[in-house]
């Protein structure tokens, strides 16, 4: 968490999320949550054996979809309401203390009074409809950018918690942004899930309109550079790139990559995909896999479970690990652009999860848990840790409300 923020991140919140992060799983699979090895996504077969890499191991059953199947289900046994169709549009304030909601829905508004409220939602764009506010907070281009999640999560969380006094913090002209299919629509597509997403290029290259890299594809593992990626992609000229594979690797590539709706031409020649990549510049592209092939210093063992070293020499722009020569057909290309996950500013709790407000103290009877709250990432992030962020703060926020009501907060 440090390396990958830059050391920005606040280190009281990272103590929490570290140390409770074991627990919380526990805790989990005792509430019906089942878990498995992440044999699909974060191991390959070496040697008859599964080899786990960039520390990532195990998922919910399911993926996100099972995860929430099996949360709701946890707290319909025990014996909470769900609401559908109901939006949330301010807070209810008694003085300071925050007192209940005000909701819409059905085209009706209906104020529900609590002894205590829970903030458990997106940031302000993870897929705002108002591009402006993209723009104004992630700066020029932004409202470029595909939305990998629902069109619904319209940050009103944190509006509420702003009117109520709460402390903006964190990196609100940061975002985590993904490689994303460059034809997928403009929302979530709850059919296809996260499959528009691309995350094998370590084991291929990138190239832009202009036919050449712009990014180190072997700079570290997968997990600690796909979510700081996706904002390089969206500073390249037309909001694109092309992800360049060939037959060595293909059996490598995640299951993303052989969805239906996947953008992706083959060809059996360098000089034949050239000609199918759409919006790229031929000639330099076929001199960018030219010099990338003779750099590759193919004396180093190739190793995708590790840091293999297996570098490039020689190039303005190196590939650090997992360097391959482009050299066995079929080749293949797939068309990529930026997609926003959810954006890093947002509100300031404290450890236990009740919100910071502005004269020093905390917004009695208001806590706080998942991607609205702020100082947490800063620039990039470590694969795993929302979900893992909003499983740890939201377990804390719960009991901290559960004890603000009884009394005892």
């Amino acid at each position: 968490m440090a390396r990958v923020t830059e050391y920005r991140a606040n280190p009281d919140l990272v103590e929490v999320l570290v140390r409770q992060s074991q627990p919380t799983l526990v805790w989990m699979r005792e509430q019906g949550i089942r878990f498995m090895p992440m044999y699909g996504r974060q191991a390959f077969k070496i040697d008859g054996r599964f080899r786990f890499w960039g520390g990532l191991t195990v998922e919910a059953w399911g993926g996100g979809a099972g995860l929430c199947e099996a949360e709701f289900r946890a707290v319909e046994k025990a014996g909470a309401e769900i609401r559908y169709g109901a939006r949330v549009i301010s807070l209810v304030q008694d003085g300071p203390r925050v007192c209940g909601v005000v909701l819409r829905q059905g085209g009706y508004e209906e104020t529900l009074h609590a002894k205590a409220v829970v903030l458990a939602c997106g940031g302000f764009l993870l897929a705002e409809h108002n591009a402006e506010w993209r723009t104004r907070y992630l700066g020029p281009g932004w409202d470029l950018a595909k939305v990998r999640g629902s069109r619904f999560n319209t940050g009103d969380g944190i509006r509420m918690a702003l009117d109520a006094g709460a402390v903006a913090a964190g990196n609100w002209s940061g975002c985590h942004a993904v490689g994303w299919d460059r034809n997928a629509p403009p929302f979530g597509d709850l059919a296809v899930g996260d499959g528009f997403q691309k995350h094998s290029y370590p084991f291929g290259i990138m190239v832009n309109g202009e036919g050449k890299r712009f990014v180190d594809e072997g700079a570290d593992f997968r997990n600690y550079t796909y979510a700081k990626y996706g904002r390089r992609i969206l500073q390249q000229p037309g909001q694109f790139a092309w992800q360049i594979f060939d037959a060595k690797v293909e059996h490598l590539l995640r299951d993303e990559y052989h969805i239906r709706e996947v953008t992706k031409v083959t060809a059996d020649t360098l000089e034949n995909l050239a000609a199918r990549l759409d919006d790229v510049d031929t000639q330099a592209f076929l001199e960018t896999i030219a010099a990338f092939n003779t750099a590759v210093r193919d004396d180093i063992a190739f190793d995708p479970t590790v840091k293999d070293g297996r570098c490039t020499e020689g190039l303005t722009l190196a590939k650090s690990n997992w360097a391959n020569a482009l050299d066995t057909p079929p080749y293949s290309a797939y068309a990529i652009t930026c997609g926003v996950t959810f954006t890093f500013g947002g509100i300031a709790i404290t450890p236990d999860c009740a919100v910071a407000e502005t004269d020093g103290g905390t917004i009695p009877g208001l806590f706080a848990a998942g991607e609205l709250v702020g100082d947490l990432f800063y620039f990039n992030y470590p694969g795993g840790t929302g979900l893992t962020s909003g499983s740890v703060f939201g377990r804390i926020a719960g009991g901290g409300a559960a004890d603000f009501a009884k009394g005892n907060g």
